[in-house]
């Protein structure tokens, strides 16, 4: 998945799975960084997962709005 496909889902949150695809990072390596606090996460109950707006902003690109995707 990419980054220009995620924020065309119109999610507001992934997967610690799919950030670390977007980012170009193992599954493991995705969840340090989210244990590390360098990954924004938000713990939901047992499940944890990364708001699309702080990995766009994390990345330092401007999010391209979903009409420009389509």
């Amino acid at each position: 998945m990419t980054l220009a496909e995620l924020v065309a889902s119109g999610r507001a949150t992934c997967t610690v799975e799919e950030a670390a695809e977007v980012v170009g990072v193992g599954r493991g390596t995705a969840y340090d960084a989210a244990r590390s606090g360098e990954l924004p996460v938000l713990h939901l109950g047992r499940r944890i997962v990364v708001p699309v707006a702080s990995l766009v902003k994390l990345l330092g690109v401007t999010a391209p709005e979903s009409s420009e995707l389509t």
